[in-house]
């Protein structure tokens, strides 16, 4: 795949990291199987990663498809996008 060429979201889960995510995990985004809760999706993340990033997602907020999720036991599916954001700080 180029740069110039489209990910294909259709064979997983796009992962977008936000601020001190991108920060903590070393990359703008990811694909990761479908299939799993967000539960199995931040404790795969959090292992792949490290501590790091396993802090970050232990108060991060999650947003499933541009809708804000609480439901960890949601199940995500082919082509879904989570985008992950940290607490902000300032006002």
């Amino acid at each position: 795949m180029t740069v110039d060429e489209p990910m294909d979201v259709g064979s997983g889960v796009t992962v977008r990291y936000y601020a001190g995510a991108r920060a903590a995990a070393g990359v703008a985004e990811e694909v990761v199987p479908a299939g799993l809760t967000l539960a199995d999706l931040i404790d795969q993340l959090s292992r792949r990663h490290g501590v790091r990033l396993a802090k970050v997602l232990s108060v991060a907020s999650f947003l499933v498809d541009g809708l804000t999720c609480k439901d960890l036991q949601v199940r995500l599916t082919s082509g879904t996008t989570v985008d992950v954001l940290p607490p902000f700080a300032g006002g």
